[in-house]
């Protein structure tokens, strides 16, 4: 796909007010390396008012910037989303603003496409409602996780709700299945976890005193006879946190064919649920007005399905 091909000028909005010119152009310039966007701006090609800058300018309102001819790559095309997928994230739209919508993102949908992934729920809602230029991802949930997932339509939405993240003033419940019996009394898991990249390229995530501090608030909702139901409310946000966390002590996640235990997810499978059991059931957070912001997504079908297989395995 050819990209730019005369001198383009845009006028800044206070929607990108104080974001950094290298950061706009990354948005603006999808297609364009970013060592491509560093040498336009070194050699002076970007100007703003007439000026050069450096990469780290801060942008203001109504600043005027001046874009060179540029070539976008050939990049690989995004797979159309198809009407089922359309009518589900539709469907699947818990609330809705100006600024943001909160989604009860299906399990299998990736958050963003890349490496190998050609379609995720980003694009989808890029592709599918084409007349809303910003769509941008608040936090993230693993892609066969299903539940609560806030994507801001607007920057200043997004730094807001990033900024409530950072201090811890969003709330984030999950539903998981934990294998096993969990312990009596293990309510607060406050454990330090560090990412591991593998030889593979794969990412895995341990319990190291190196580290980043690590909080979840664990609370078993029923307990069946070689499993356990529980909500887990996160104090931190770390990435496969509540999956390493459970796993660390001995019970980790239903289906969880990254940190789970094989022969108990090749049953699971057999009876049906063919993916981890892990559902972000509720999200709060308040609006740059005041008012407070309560979420729930109601369980899929599949995972409830699979508990009322458990009730009845259970029965006497």
């Amino acid at each position: 796909m050819k990209g730019q091909l005369t001198v383009k000028f845009v006028e800044i909005t206070s929607e990108h007010s104080d974001q950094r010119i290298d950061n706009y152009l990354f948005t603006l310039l999808k297609g364009v390396p970013k060592s491509r966007i560093y040498r336009i701006i070194r050699k002076g090609e970007i100007r703003i008012n007439g000026s050069r800058i450096k990469p780290d300018y801060k942008l203001n309102e109504g600043d005027k910037i001046r874009i060179p001819p540029v070539r976008i790559a050939e990049r690989e095309a995004f797979i159309l989303p198809s009407k089922k997928l359309q009518y589900s994230l539709e469907k699947n739209i818990l609330y809705e603003d100006d600024a943001l919508l909160v989604l009860n993102k299906p399990s299998g949908l990736a958050v963003h496409g890349g490496s190998g992934i050609k379609l995720g729920l980003i694009e989808a809602l890029r592709l599918i409602r084409p007349k809303t230029d910003y769509f941008e991802l608040v936090h993230r949930i693993d892609r066969e996780t299903s539940g609560c997932l806030i994507v801001a339509k607007k920057r200043s939405s997004l730094r807001y709700l990033q900024e409530q993240m950072r201090s811890k003033r969003i709330s984030k419940v999950y539903r998981a299945l934990a294998t096993g019996k969990w312990p009596r009394g293990m309510r607060r898991i406050d454990l330090p976890l560090m990412a591991f990249e593998q030889k593979t390229g794969e990412k895995i995530v341990r319990v190291n005193p190196k580290g980043k501090k690590s909080v979840t608030i664990f609370s078993v909702m029923k307990r069946y006879r070689n499993f356990t139901l529980l909500e887990a409310l996160l104090e931190t946000g770390r990435t496969h946190q509540i999956r390493v966390h459970a796993q660390h002590i001995g019970c980790p996640l239903a289906g969880d064919n990254k940190y789970g235990l094989d022969d108990i997810n090749k049953d699971i499978r057999k009876s049906g649920l063919k993916r981890m059991f892990l559902h972000a059931l509720k999200i709060g957070f308040s609006l740059p007005c005041g008012k407070n912001i309560f979420i729930e997504a109601p369980m899929p079908s599949d995972l409830s399905e699979h508990l009322m297989e458990l009730d009845c395995r259970d029965e006497p």
